[in-house]
């Protein structure tokens, strides 16, 4: 039998030049003496942050031991030949207490060629909006590089960038190459590619708590910039309660949200991939193999791939980002 069975992981808070107060005082997670809290890492893979495991027989082993050890067992065979011993996806939960910089990420192409790196495509889940929150995804019209250069060199980029007023449950896919950023207000889960690159493209002219003006990275951001025009940058879905609801499907992730007013078995045995579970509302239990495991808001699961069948319980309903590799 195995020692594998549903993993916690000590979260790790980051504080950000945007960061608030909405990690501790609407998920309730305590990030101590930090002046404030913009990001938690909440499994990740990540060479300078790895999870490390928080309760059970496992406590105190970080996820890349874990790979090292179970490898197929923990993250599925196909997942394992893929990515081998990365932990391929990166989940964070962003309180933006004012605007992200504009920024792009890189391909896995790109990203290879210049950081030996996987490049970072994402999704967001809005959890939570204050009124009159906005984000920006993509461009508003058909551009071109030189476009693109000429508004950022004249100080008026966000004229040709794609606005969208956002509220709670709204939900964005951002592949690699999508000009972005959270707008203040917001309190997003967001399901990325493992990988830290970020190309800033204007950070509105902020500066740091000692005068400096953050890093942007301009000429990089170029190669990597889809600058073509989409239809819809939102995501449409009908949510719906007591079945899964699919949100997002890509190669690098495939993620639903569960809204559940009562308790529900989940068979994954037909997967070969590990499952996370991200709780964004109300509180269940995990029971498996005589075990009970409890999640609530703010928690976020790894099941191994090896854990394969298991029962939610719940008196209080709950509402879950479930994500793996299709």
């Amino acid at each position: 039998m195995s020692v594998l069975y549903p993993l916690k992981f000590r979260t790790i808070y980051k504080d950000k030049i945007w960061g608030g107060q909405k990690i501790r005082t609407y998920l309730h997670k305590d990030f101590g003496d930090l002046p404030n809290c913009g990001e938690t890492w909440e499994i990740s893979g990540v060479k300078s942050d790895v999870s490390v495991v928080n309760g059970g027989a496992l406590e105190g082993q970080s996820l890349a031991d874990l790979l090292e050890q179970y490898k197929d067992e923990l993250v599925g065979k196909a997942v394992y030949a893929r990515f081998g011993n990365i932990f391929p996806l990166l989940v964070k939960f962003i309180d933006a207490n004012d605007d992200l910089s504009i920024q792009v990420h890189p391909d896995d192409e790109l990203a290879k060629k210049r950081h030996n790196s996987f490049g970072k495509t994402e999704m967001w889940y809005v959890i939570e909006a204050d009124p009159g929150s906005s984000l920006i995804a993509g461009f508003n019209q058909e551009v071109n590089e030189q476009v693109y250069v000429d508004k950022l060199n004249s100080g008026h980029l966000t004229d040709i960038l794609n606005r969208e007023d956002v509220q709670a449950g709204d939900v964005f896919f951002l592949p690699a190459g999508r000009v972005h950023t959270i707008g203040k207000g917001l309190l997003i889960a967001e399901i990325q590619q493992t990988s830290d690159i970020t190309y800033r493209i204007y950070d509105f002219d902020r500066v740091d708590d000692k005068g400096q003006k953050r890093e942007l990275h301009t000429e990089e951001a170029l190669a990597a910039i889809d600058y073509k025009k989409y239809p819809e940058y939102k995501t449409q879905y009908e949510p719906k309660q007591n079945e899964a609801v699919h949100l997002v499907s890509c190669s690098y992730f495939t993620t639903n949200v569960l809204d559940y007013t009562e308790g529900v078995s989940k068979d994954y045995s037909s997967l070969d991939s590990f499952v996370i579970h991200v709780c964004l509302e109300g509180s269940y239990q995990i029971k498996y193999n005589g075990e009970t495991y409890s999640v609530k808001m703010g928690d976020s699961i790894l099941l191994p791939n090896s854990v394969n069948q298991i029962e939610l319980t719940t008196t209080t309903g709950f509402k879950i980002l479930e994500s793996y590799i299709a």
